[in-house]
Protein backbone atom coordinates (compact mmCIF):
# COMPACT_ATOMS: atom_id res chain seq x y z
CA UNK A 1 0.00 0.00 0.00
CA UNK A 2 1.05 3.09 -1.41
CA UNK A 3 1.66 6.13 1.86
CA UNK A 4 2.74 9.90 1.35
CA UNK A 5 5.27 10.74 3.93
CA UNK A 6 5.14 14.44 3.49
CA UNK A 7 8.85 15.92 5.31
CA UNK A 8 10.29 12.28 4.12
CA UNK A 9 13.59 13.50 3.73
CA UNK A 10 13.70 14.55 6.92
CA UNK A 11 15.26 13.10 10.26
CA UNK A 12 12.03 11.33 11.87
CA UNK A 13 10.62 11.27 7.87
CA UNK A 14 13.93 9.07 6.73
CA UNK A 15 13.09 6.61 9.82
CA UNK A 16 9.67 6.59 9.22
CA UNK A 17 10.38 5.60 5.84
CA UNK A 18 12.32 2.61 6.64
CA UNK A 19 9.73 1.84 9.10
CA UNK A 20 6.49 1.33 6.52
CA UNK A 21 9.37 -0.61 4.09
CA UNK A 22 9.83 -3.13 6.43
CA UNK A 23 5.95 -3.35 6.79
CA UNK A 24 5.35 -3.62 2.96
CA UNK A 25 4.39 0.01 2.32
CA UNK A 26 5.68 1.73 -0.41
CA UNK A 27 6.44 5.57 1.06
CA UNK A 28 6.11 8.06 -1.67
CA UNK A 29 7.79 11.11 -0.02
CA UNK A 30 7.44 15.26 -0.71
CA UNK A 31 9.92 16.88 0.95
CA UNK A 32 11.13 20.35 -0.55
CA UNK A 33 14.68 19.85 0.96
CA UNK A 34 14.87 22.87 2.72
CA UNK A 35 16.04 20.80 5.52
CA UNK A 36 15.59 17.35 4.58
CA UNK A 37 18.21 15.63 1.87
CA UNK A 38 17.97 13.64 -1.30
CA UNK A 39 20.27 10.92 0.26
CA UNK A 40 17.61 9.81 3.17
CA UNK A 41 15.06 8.99 0.61
CA UNK A 42 16.30 5.44 0.08
CA UNK A 43 12.35 3.64 0.19
CA UNK A 44 10.42 4.90 -2.24
CA UNK A 45 10.54 7.85 -5.01
CA UNK A 46 11.03 11.39 -4.06
CA UNK A 47 8.95 14.28 -5.14
CA UNK A 48 10.68 17.73 -4.76
CA UNK A 49 7.78 20.23 -4.03
CA UNK A 50 6.25 22.08 -1.37
CA UNK A 51 3.36 20.67 1.02
CA UNK A 52 1.75 25.00 -0.05
CA UNK A 53 1.60 24.29 -3.69
CA UNK A 54 -1.74 22.67 -4.38
CA UNK A 55 -0.22 21.64 -7.81
CA UNK A 56 1.92 19.16 -6.54
CA UNK A 57 -0.03 18.21 -4.05
CA UNK A 58 -3.52 17.20 -6.68
CA UNK A 59 -0.42 15.47 -9.56
CA UNK A 60 0.87 13.29 -6.23
CA UNK A 61 -2.59 12.24 -5.54
CA UNK A 62 -3.80 11.75 -9.22
CA UNK A 63 -0.50 9.25 -9.54
CA UNK A 64 0.12 7.87 -6.65
CA UNK A 65 -3.16 7.13 -5.09
CA UNK A 66 -1.60 7.04 -1.69
CA UNK A 67 -4.43 5.28 0.79
CA UNK A 68 -2.84 7.39 3.94
CA UNK A 69 -0.56 10.38 4.50
CA UNK A 70 1.72 10.94 7.38
CA UNK A 71 2.81 14.60 7.47
CA UNK A 72 5.97 15.44 9.27
CA UNK A 73 6.78 18.31 7.70
CA UNK A 74 7.54 20.93 10.12
CA UNK A 75 9.27 24.37 11.10
CA UNK A 76 10.87 22.76 14.12
CA UNK A 77 13.61 25.24 16.22
CA UNK A 78 11.85 26.87 18.78
CA UNK A 79 14.08 29.74 18.98
CA UNK A 80 13.88 30.88 15.51
CA UNK A 81 10.21 30.29 15.84
CA UNK A 82 9.64 33.22 18.54
CA UNK A 83 11.96 35.67 16.30
CA UNK A 84 9.94 34.67 13.00
CA UNK A 85 6.04 33.17 14.31
CA UNK A 86 4.88 33.99 10.73
CA UNK A 87 7.36 31.60 8.73
CA UNK A 88 6.15 29.28 11.23
CA UNK A 89 2.83 29.45 11.01
CA UNK A 90 2.71 29.55 7.30
CA UNK A 91 4.51 26.23 7.30
CA UNK A 92 3.38 24.80 9.82
CA UNK A 93 0.00 25.90 10.06
CA UNK A 94 -1.16 26.53 6.25
CA UNK A 95 0.95 23.78 4.82
CA UNK A 96 -1.20 21.54 7.37
CA UNK A 97 -4.46 23.48 5.57
CA UNK A 98 -3.68 22.94 1.98
CA UNK A 99 -2.81 18.60 3.00
CA UNK A 100 -6.01 18.52 4.28
CA UNK A 101 -7.83 20.20 1.43
CA UNK A 102 -6.11 17.79 -0.80
CA UNK A 103 -6.57 14.57 0.86
CA UNK A 104 -9.91 15.94 1.20
CA UNK A 105 -10.57 16.55 -2.63
CA UNK A 106 -9.37 13.08 -3.32
CA UNK A 107 -10.40 11.23 -1.14
CA UNK A 108 -8.18 10.24 1.41
CA UNK A 109 -8.90 9.58 4.46
CA UNK A 110 -6.29 8.27 7.27
CA UNK A 111 -3.73 10.86 8.57
CA UNK A 112 -0.78 10.33 11.46
CA UNK A 113 0.75 13.74 12.26
CA UNK A 114 3.89 14.50 13.56
CA UNK A 115 2.83 16.69 16.76
CA UNK A 116 4.77 17.77 19.36
CA UNK A 117 4.52 17.81 23.95
CA UNK A 118 5.28 21.69 23.58
CA UNK A 119 1.39 21.71 22.96
CA UNK A 120 1.32 21.20 27.20
CA UNK A 121 3.32 24.03 27.22
CA UNK A 122 4.11 24.26 31.12
CA UNK A 123 2.15 21.04 32.38
CA UNK A 124 0.38 20.88 35.64
CA UNK A 125 2.15 17.65 36.44
CA UNK A 126 4.45 15.08 35.55
CA UNK A 127 4.26 12.47 33.55
CA UNK A 128 1.77 13.84 31.04
CA UNK A 129 -1.26 12.63 30.22
CA UNK A 130 -3.17 12.92 26.63
CA UNK A 131 -6.32 14.60 28.56
CA UNK A 132 -4.15 17.68 30.12
CA UNK A 133 -5.26 20.68 28.14
CA UNK A 134 -2.78 22.45 25.31
CA UNK A 135 -1.22 25.25 26.46
CA UNK A 136 1.57 25.93 24.47
CA UNK A 137 3.80 28.91 25.99
CA UNK A 138 5.86 29.19 22.38
CA UNK A 139 5.40 29.90 18.74
CA UNK A 140 6.81 26.67 17.34
CA UNK A 141 4.43 25.00 20.31
CA UNK A 142 1.56 27.19 19.10
CA UNK A 143 1.55 26.24 15.45
CA UNK A 144 1.43 22.39 16.42
CA UNK A 145 -1.30 22.76 18.67
CA UNK A 146 -3.20 24.96 15.89
CA UNK A 147 -2.76 22.28 13.54
CA UNK A 148 -3.88 19.46 15.88
CA UNK A 149 -7.29 21.79 15.96
CA UNK A 150 -7.39 22.21 11.98
CA UNK A 151 -7.32 17.72 11.71
CA UNK A 152 -10.14 17.87 14.29
CA UNK A 153 -12.26 19.85 12.22
CA UNK A 154 -12.01 17.63 8.95
CA UNK A 155 -14.33 15.05 10.18
CA UNK A 156 -14.11 12.84 7.81
CA UNK A 157 -10.08 12.36 7.86
CA UNK A 158 -9.29 10.03 10.95
CA UNK A 159 -6.47 11.06 12.41
CA UNK A 160 -3.55 10.22 14.77
CA UNK A 161 -1.40 13.19 16.40
CA UNK A 162 1.89 11.86 17.58
CA UNK A 163 3.06 14.06 20.68
CA UNK A 164 6.56 13.48 20.25
CA UNK A 165 8.84 14.53 22.99
CA UNK A 166 12.99 14.92 22.96
CA UNK A 167 13.45 12.53 19.39
CA UNK A 168 17.26 11.62 19.33
CA UNK A 169 19.73 8.74 17.94
CA UNK A 170 20.31 7.38 14.45
CA UNK A 171 19.89 4.52 12.44
CA UNK A 172 23.89 4.68 11.27
CA UNK A 173 23.51 1.19 9.48
CA UNK A 174 20.85 2.65 7.29
CA UNK A 175 22.89 5.25 6.51
CA UNK A 176 20.39 8.09 7.85
CA UNK A 177 20.75 10.29 11.23
CA UNK A 178 20.63 13.94 12.62
CA UNK A 179 21.58 16.34 10.02
CA UNK A 180 20.04 19.65 10.58
CA UNK A 181 22.24 23.06 9.67
CA UNK A 182 22.46 24.26 12.29
CA UNK A 183 22.04 21.58 14.49
CA UNK A 184 20.02 22.43 17.62
CA UNK A 185 19.51 18.99 19.67
CA UNK A 186 21.33 18.68 22.43
CA UNK A 187 22.66 15.34 22.01
CA UNK A 188 24.64 15.79 18.43
CA UNK A 189 25.48 18.90 19.62
CA UNK A 190 27.40 17.58 22.45
CA UNK A 191 28.80 15.32 20.27
CA UNK A 192 30.57 17.78 18.26
CA UNK A 193 31.31 19.81 21.10
CA UNK A 194 33.42 17.39 22.18
CA UNK A 195 35.19 16.10 19.25
CA UNK A 196 35.82 19.66 18.17
CA UNK A 197 37.23 20.85 21.75
CA UNK A 198 34.70 23.60 22.26
CA UNK A 199 31.93 24.30 25.11
CA UNK A 200 28.57 23.17 24.81
CA UNK A 201 26.19 25.92 26.37
CA UNK A 202 23.41 25.39 28.93
CA UNK A 203 20.57 27.04 28.58
CA UNK A 204 20.01 27.89 32.59
CA UNK A 205 20.97 26.10 35.78
CA UNK A 206 18.35 27.59 37.53
CA UNK A 207 15.67 25.56 36.65
CA UNK A 208 13.35 24.36 39.66
CA UNK A 209 14.68 21.10 39.10
CA UNK A 210 17.54 18.81 41.39
CA UNK A 211 20.50 20.37 39.59
CA UNK A 212 18.84 23.29 37.85
CA UNK A 213 18.90 22.50 34.11
CA UNK A 214 15.76 20.91 32.41
CA UNK A 215 14.44 17.61 32.55
CA UNK A 216 13.38 15.83 29.36
CA UNK A 217 12.15 12.65 27.85
CA UNK A 218 14.56 11.16 25.15
CA UNK A 219 12.89 8.58 22.85
CA UNK A 220 15.23 7.07 20.02
CA UNK A 221 14.05 7.88 16.46
CA UNK A 222 13.54 4.08 15.40
CA UNK A 223 11.37 3.81 18.53
CA UNK A 224 9.33 7.07 17.31
CA UNK A 225 8.95 5.66 13.51
CA UNK A 226 7.64 2.19 14.09
CA UNK A 227 4.61 4.15 16.16
CA UNK A 228 4.03 5.66 13.17
CA UNK A 229 3.66 2.46 11.74
CA UNK A 230 1.22 1.11 14.39
CA UNK A 231 -0.54 4.11 14.50
CA UNK A 232 -1.45 3.87 10.69
CA UNK A 233 -2.43 0.00 11.06
CA UNK A 234 -4.79 1.63 14.21
CA UNK A 235 -6.71 3.60 12.04
CA UNK A 236 -6.65 1.14 8.90
CA UNK A 237 -8.22 -1.38 11.83
CA UNK A 238 -11.08 1.29 12.04
CA UNK A 239 -9.47 3.42 14.35
CA UNK A 240 -11.13 7.68 14.22
CA UNK A 241 -9.24 10.52 15.99
CA UNK A 242 -6.77 10.39 18.60
CA UNK A 243 -3.66 11.93 20.29
CA UNK A 244 -0.96 9.75 21.78
CA UNK A 245 2.60 10.57 23.60
CA UNK A 246 5.57 9.16 22.31
CA UNK A 247 8.11 9.34 25.03
CA UNK A 248 9.82 6.31 27.77
CA UNK A 249 8.06 8.13 30.96
CA UNK A 250 11.53 8.75 31.97
CA UNK A 251 13.36 12.01 32.28
CA UNK A 252 17.21 13.07 32.10
CA UNK A 253 18.04 16.35 33.29
CA UNK A 254 20.46 18.43 30.47
CA UNK A 255 23.08 17.79 33.37
CA UNK A 256 22.50 14.03 33.04
CA UNK A 257 22.73 13.57 29.34
CA UNK A 258 26.08 15.71 28.91
CA UNK A 259 27.81 13.22 32.07
CA UNK A 260 26.32 9.87 29.81
CA UNK A 261 27.96 12.00 26.94
CA UNK A 262 31.41 12.27 28.08
CA UNK A 263 30.96 8.40 29.10
CA UNK A 264 31.65 8.09 25.32
CA UNK A 265 32.91 11.20 23.61
CA UNK A 266 35.53 12.07 26.04
CA UNK A 267 35.29 15.64 28.26
CA UNK A 268 32.99 18.36 27.53
CA UNK A 269 33.39 21.53 28.95
CA UNK A 270 30.19 23.76 29.91
CA UNK A 271 29.34 26.70 29.38
CA UNK A 272 25.85 28.54 31.54
CA UNK A 273 23.92 31.03 29.38
CA UNK A 274 20.37 32.38 30.45
CA UNK A 275 17.89 30.41 30.40
CA UNK A 276 14.59 30.60 27.95
CA UNK A 277 11.17 31.34 29.61
CA UNK A 278 9.54 29.73 26.82
CA UNK A 279 11.31 26.40 27.78
CA UNK A 280 9.26 24.39 30.68
CA UNK A 281 11.54 22.93 33.73
CA UNK A 282 10.20 18.99 33.25
CA UNK A 283 8.46 17.35 30.07
CA UNK A 284 8.33 13.62 30.60
CA UNK A 285 5.63 11.52 29.28
CA UNK A 286 2.97 9.05 30.19
CA UNK A 287 2.83 6.42 27.61
CA UNK A 288 -0.10 4.61 29.17
CA UNK A 289 -1.68 5.37 25.69
CA UNK A 290 0.34 4.41 23.69
CA UNK A 291 0.85 0.84 24.98
CA UNK A 292 -2.96 0.35 25.12
CA UNK A 293 -3.90 1.43 22.01
CA UNK A 294 -1.16 0.62 19.37
CA UNK A 295 0.70 -1.77 21.46
CA UNK A 296 3.73 0.13 21.71
CA UNK A 297 7.13 -0.12 23.73
CA UNK A 298 10.49 1.67 23.25
CA UNK A 299 12.55 -1.42 22.49
CA UNK A 300 16.31 1.47 21.56
CA UNK A 301 15.54 4.57 24.17
CA UNK A 302 17.63 3.54 26.77
CA UNK A 303 20.75 6.77 26.88
CA UNK A 304 23.59 4.04 25.88
CA UNK A 305 21.78 3.19 22.76
CA UNK A 306 20.75 6.44 21.71
CA UNK A 307 24.26 8.13 22.35
CA UNK A 308 26.20 5.65 20.95
CA UNK A 309 23.91 5.24 18.40
CA UNK A 310 24.22 9.33 17.36
CA UNK A 311 27.97 8.90 17.74
CA UNK A 312 28.19 5.94 15.27
CA UNK A 313 26.28 8.02 12.82
CA UNK A 314 28.49 11.22 13.66
CA UNK A 315 31.79 9.46 12.98
CA UNK A 316 30.55 6.93 10.01
CA UNK A 317 29.53 10.24 7.93
CA UNK A 318 31.94 13.04 9.46
CA UNK A 319 28.87 14.92 9.84
CA UNK A 320 30.07 18.83 10.11
CA UNK A 321 27.80 20.19 12.67
CA UNK A 322 26.85 24.16 13.22
CA UNK A 323 27.13 24.70 17.17
CA UNK A 324 25.56 28.17 16.34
Amino acid sequence: MTVLVVGGAGYIGSHVCKALSEHSFVPVVLDNLLNGHPWAVKWGPLVEGDILDDKVLDTIFTQYKPKSVIHLASFIDVREAEENPQKYHQNNVEGTRHLLEAMARHGTTQLVFSSTAAVYGHPEKTPITEEMAGHPINAYGKTKWLAEQLISDYHQIKSVCLRYFNAAGADAAAGIGEAHNPETHLIPVAIAAALEQKPIKIFGSDHPTPDGTPIRDFVHVSDLANAHVLALKWLMNGGTKIAINLGTGKGYSVKELIDASEKLVGPLARQITPRNPCDPPILVADITLAKKLLGWTPQKSDLDTIISSALHWHNATRSVISLV
